[in-house]
């Protein structure tokens, strides 16, 4: 059997994080089968989906680089398929047309409420006659589910998870205006799209449950399904704004990188031995259903950010130049020279080692292309006037050298300490100061040759 997974969201938000890692596992599952990806937008909320949303969810995993295959499919242009299939069920004896006025089922309601019993339709209309329909009154068309016995959803998470006939009632499938619930169009969509796999929050377990009365009812095969834990936040509660961001977009402005945002989710649930760091190639290979955990997962930030740093670490210096450019243009107003795109080149590789997003990978370049005189920070500003004699004689004798590479810049900043009765250990982080406006940063030598021999005097030189 060829495997035939999906990603259906619905296009009423963002992109939520927990719909990322749901559309990686399908993604992962379909990839390691060598099968196919699908993605179907479930649009049928037509007050709620906007166009927007739909884009930000095309664009979002486009970013994770999860690649369907084929066309997107708008469950909203298959209505007249889902009508079709209501109407075929209510031919066979399998559904029926339910007349309830708002004021009866609303009394329904009330009724089971004082009762102390689960809230479900009473089933009124299942046997009654149409000659019996009241006037005006448009029907919806609702499922005979099943009185006796049990439904058991086979999960590949979960195992058998049994729901007795008590626990169903016969949910609408086509409203009174001839739209189709999400039960129906999701049976529907599924088995014309040929989906064998259902990967999906565990939130959704109960509808697995009606999802099978209705693939019974029409005799098509129950895809497998594999429901798994949601994600919570680091208080054990289900993940909510007040944790912090949950669109994929706010992570990509806040400077994660899309490979490590999905090896962050990977481990979000599903586990490979105690392997933290799974390159996607190594993710495809090992993906299996018996690696998903039953236990919800908590969101850390803290970790997600030194899984980033990892990445960025490893990343392609000119790929990071390219990520970075458009954050420092927006700094400093203007767009870079030239110069400043070269000088930034040759300060990327020493930049990332210490950056754990884009953002602050951007925020420590920011020195190498600022426009001069520099604003120091007030410390820098204190160690920079403590020595602005000793700074000028430096800045003097590295006029005068040929050749700019540590082994010449060093030896002149130490003479020259000396000779002023310094440490060389005194004289540096004033140098570190001048050059960058504060205190931290990568290794100096490296700064200085990376800003190149002109730029290090005339920064010595603003401050003296």
């Amino acid at each position: 059997m060829s495997v035939v997974t999906r990603f259906a969201p619905s296009p009423t938000g963002m992109l939520h994080i927990g719909g990322a890692r749901t559309a990686y596992f399908n993604w992962l599952f379909a990839r390691h089968h060598g099968g196919t990806f699908l993605l179907r937008i479930e649009d049928t909320d037509k007050e709620r989906s906007t166009e927007d949303a739909k884009r930000a969810i095309i664009d979002g995993l486009g970013w994770l680089g999860l690649t369907h295959d084929g066309d997107t499919v708008f469950q909203s242009k298959q209505e007249a398929r889902h009508q079709e299939i209501a109407e075929q069920l209510l031919r066979e004896g399998k559904a029926y047309k339910c007349y309830c006025s708002a004021e009866e089922l609303a009394a329904m309601r009330e009724e089971a409420q004082k009762e102390g019993k689960r809230i479900s339709y009473d089933r009124r209309w299942r046997d009654r006659d149409a000659s019996e329909a009241p006037a005006g009154v448009e029907p919806v068309i609702r499922i005979k589910a099943p009185l006796e016995g049990e439904i058991i959803v086979k999960d590949a998470v979960q195992g058998d998870v049994r729901f007795g006939a008590d626990q169903l009632d016969d949910f609408i499938i086509l409203r009174s205006d001839g739209s189709p619930t999400y039960m129906l169009a999701v049976v529907v969509d599924d088995h014309d799209m040929g989906i064998t796999h259902i990967i999906r929050g565990d939130d959704h377990l109960n509808n697995a449950a009606r999802q099978t009365v209705l693939f019974d009812a029409l005799g098509w095969d129950v895809p497998q399904f594999a429901h798994i834990p949601l994600i919570h936040g680091p208080d054990g509660a289900k993940l909510s704004k007040r944790h912090g961001a949950l669109g994929v977009e706010a992570y990509r402005d806040m400077g994660y990188l899309p490979e490590a945002v999905c090896n962050y989710l990977l481990r979000l649930g599903w586990a490979h031995g105690d392997d933290e760091i799974i390159s996607r190639d190594q993710a495809i290979e090992w993906f299996s259903m018996e690696g998903i955990n039953k236990a919800a997962a908590r969101f850390d930030f803290a970790k997600l950010e030194n899984l980033n740093g990892h990445y960025i670490r490893q990343a392609d210096n000119a790929r990071l130049i390219e990520l970075v450019r458009p954050l420092l243009v927006k700094a400093l107003g203007r767009t870079l020279n030239d110069t400043q795109n070269a000088v930034l080149t040759r300060g990327m590789e020493g930049l990332k080692q210490r950056a754990e997003t884009l953002n602050a990978l951007a925020e420590s370049a920011l020195f190498y292309v600022i426009d001069r005189p520099l604003q120091l920070e007030e410390k820098a500003a204190e160690l920079v006037n403590e020595r602005k004699a000793v700074l000028a004689d430096i800045a003097d004798a590295w006029a005068k050298l040929d050749t700019w590479d540590a082994d010449s810049i060093k030896p002149v900043v130490a003479e020259i300490a000396t000779a002023h009765e310094l440490k060389l250990g005194k004289m540096m982080p004033a140098i570190r100061a001048s050059v960058t406006g504060g205190t931290g940063g990568p290794d100096l030598m490296d700064i200085l040759t990376t800003l190149g021999q002109e730029e290090a005097i005339a920064r010595l030189r603003d401050v003296c």
